[in-house]
């Protein structure tokens, strides 16, 4: 009877296992409860209805139209402020022939437009980065230009019609190893009938230091001519500078203004007479 009794309960299946504090549990949900005095674990398998894929928390920005909602990633730097008010400030001066056709409205869009980008930017200091002024810049805008003369502010060719001088390219070539700081301006002087125009070239020498941490103070030393077009054979020739007695004091000689932007490809500087000129690299 004894022998029939255990082979009988050895059919029976077997309990589930009970798994003591001290095991790990296989990988699989568990769940802890109590069934006597010491507490077990009871383990489930693991159902694809109980695994949940924690969603990766991303901040987003949504910009909402008509028909249509996308998505994108909030700017986590003033990068994308300051890219946006160049372009802005961009398109203000563009179309403005350097400022030689700029209406006072004009010049007040472009000043507002450059203050919120030198606020955007914060100060410039030029002490230990000089070399971002390196290389050839391209003036794309002179608050200056307005006045109709090519001397901004200061006595300069005029563009009226009785002297039909036209400006075309004017750029600034810096080199912050020999301090050479040039101005070249490409301008064009008509002639009377059946001469042509003469074309050239015209470059304004000048050396530069650094005072403070954004101002540049420039001393003139020469000025070059180079003819171009129908006369390109004459060789460069410099114009005799003025003894200092003879100079008039509206062209000392020096001259100063500060940088108030600058980056890789563009730069804002504010003259000694308040010019507002932008620049672009060349």
């Amino acid at each position: 009877m004894a022998a029939s009794s255990t082979t009988f309960s050895s059919l029976l299946p077997a309990p589930p296992a009970l798994l003591s504090d001290n095991r790990s549990p296989p990988p699989c949900c568990s769940v802890r409860c109590s069934i006597s005095s010491s507490p077990v674990l009871i383990s489930f398998p693991r159902s694809s209805r109980l695994s949940f894929a924690s969603p990766e928390r991303r901040n987003l920005a949504v910009n909402s139209t008509v028909g249509e909602v996308s998505f994108r990633e909030p700017s986590t730097s003033g990068s994308g402020d300051v890219e946006s008010l160049k372009l802005k400030l961009l398109s203000v001066v563009s179309g403005l022939n350097r400022g030689l056709v700029a209406s006072i409205d004009d010049l007040q869009r472009a000043e507002a437009a450059a203050k919120e980008l030198e606020t955007a930017g914060g100060p410039v200091d030029l002490t230990d980065d000089l070399d971002k002024l390196q290389g050839k810049w391209r003036l794309l805008y002179s608050s200056a230009f307005s006045s109709r003369s090519l001397g901004g502010s200061r006595p300069g060719l005029p563009t009226g019609r009785l002297i039909p001088v036209t400006l075309g390219q004017v750029f600034q070539r810096i080199d912050v190893f020999s301090k050479d700081f040039d101005n070249i301006a490409e301008v064009e002087i008509g002639a009377p009938w059946p001469f042509p125009p003469l074309e050239a070239t015209a470059t304004l020498a000048h050396k530069f230091e650094l005072l403070g941490t954004c101002k540049i103070k420039i001393t003139f030393q020469k000025t070059t001519v180079k003819t171009s077009g129908n006369l390109s054979q004459i060789p460069p020739f410099d114009i005799p500078r003025l003894p200092d007695s003879f100079r008039p004091p509206s062209n000392p000689g020096t001259g100063d203004f500060e940088v108030t932007y600058v980056d890789d490809n563009l730069r804002i500087t504010r003259g000694d007479r308040g010019e507002l000129r932008v620049f672009v690299i060349a």
